[in-house]
């Protein structure tokens, strides 16, 4: 494990420090749908035409070509900067293009690659469906084989960014007869195709990110298939290790400036002084530090080996539980504050609420820790 920072990548941290510096809109990312997207695809754009898109993608699909560390600083660089959330480009960006970078053909990279970074093409992930939840393994979206093509048939739901994204990383069922990982597919489903009906779930806050898709005799070529036919899984465990290691840094990174405010609140009322209070609080001080700590080994076997293992399972796991006890301190420190409640705003009650969906979104806390225990630790499978 190397926790330490070359003369060159300090260097490399300031170059991202001024940039972000001068560069981070003074606006914030729009509540209404379509001025989001467009807010995001313009970033986007902004980002790539400044050389900071893909830092360490592959310099001929329009990367970089930096080290992983560097990455990590950037992402710590932009979490401090408060730069905006990549919104509708988070798939494509941080785990679509990725799984390609390691699985694709070259055609498929030198066509797709490219679009991410620019913010012309948005993605959007297939994996979930209804009745199977986050068991990866119960797919039953199918796609049949007639000549040179697939013909889809099923549904996918919790999808995120759907009714705007023009590809989909859809993981289905190849292999008649197949069951649980093996006889799958990872394809790239173009969401613009004659039988695809994209359906939005308003949540409760009024917004309509998440949808179901359905898929009624939907063909697309063969050429979609990333990594051969049947190799689904391996493909997909890539897609969601990528998701589960670097992908949370800027969460960590707030995670860290939180505990500090939560301090400052505690001295301010003097909740300090009471020992309980103090005992959580300095708990969460230590939990935030190793969990910067586990970042650091996990990026460092990276650097390693080339891709992140089943220990991104350990980072993913232990930011979501460590984000939603934070957020529950933080409403006990508020008093009546929390009586303001505005959704969509900078707001405890509206960060405490969305922290539910940090152990179900991406593979629930369960499914985190079958991961670590089958893979990590070498115990017998669950099922």
């Amino acid at each position: 494990m190397d926790i330490t920072f070359s003369p060159a990548e300090q260097q490399f941290r300031a170059e991202c420090r001024d940039w972000l510096h001068d560069n981070v809109p003074d606006r914030r990312r729009p509540m209404d749908a379509a001025d989001a997207l467009a807010f995001d695809k313009a970033w986007q754009r902004r980002l790539f035409d400044a050389g900071w898109a893909g830092i360490n993608w592959p310099t001929q699909y329009g990367g970089r070509g930096l080290s992983i560390v560097q990455q990590v600083i950037w992402l710590e660089e932009y979490a401090h900067a408060n730069a905006p959330w990549i919104g509708a480009n988070f798939v494509g960006v941080n785990h679509g293009g990725p799984t390609l970078i390691l699985n694709a053909s070259e055609a498929q990279k030198e066509y797709h690659l490219p679009r991410i970074l620019k913010g012309e093409a948005i993605w959007c992930q297939g994996f979930s469906e209804p009745g199977a939840g986050s068991d990866l393994a119960g797919i039953r979206t199918r796609g049949r084989i007639e000549g040179n093509e697939l013909v889809i048939t099923g549904s996918k739901i919790w999808t995120s960014f759907a009714h705007v994204a023009d590809w989909q990383e859809l993981v289905l069922r190849t292999e008649d007869g197949s069951q649980r990982h093996r006889g799958l597919s990872w394809v790239i489903c173009p969401m613009h195709a004659p039988g695809i009906e994209v359906r939005t779930i308003r949540k409760m806050s009024g917004q309509t990110e998440f949808a179901q898709v359905f898929y009624d005799d939907v063909r697309i070529p063969l050429d979609n298939v990333v990594g051969g036919l049947g190799n689904g899984w391996k493909v997909a465990m890539s897609t969601l290790s990528f998701e589960r290691g670097t992908g949370f840094i800027a969460d960590q990174v707030k995670q860290s400036e939180e505990i500090e405010e939560l301090l400052e609140r505690a001295r301010q009322t003097g909740a300090i002084r009471d020992d309980g209070i103090a005992a959580q609080l300095a708990q969460l001080r230590a939990e935030v530090a190793a969990l910067r700590a586990m970042t650091y080994r996990n990026i460092s076997q990276v650097v390693r080996t080339g891709q992140p293992g089943a220990e991104a399972s350990v980072i993913r796991l232990f930011t979501a539980e460590l984000g939603q006890r934070l957020e529950r301190m933080g409403l006990l420190l508020a008093g009546d504050d929390i009586l303001d409640f505005r959704y969509g705003n900078d707001n405890l009650v509206a960060d405490y609420l969305r922290g539910f969906a940090a152990t179900i979104a991406g593979g629930t806390a369960q499914i985190q820790r079958d991961i670590i225990a089958e893979r990590l630790l070498g115990l017998p499978k669950s099922r």
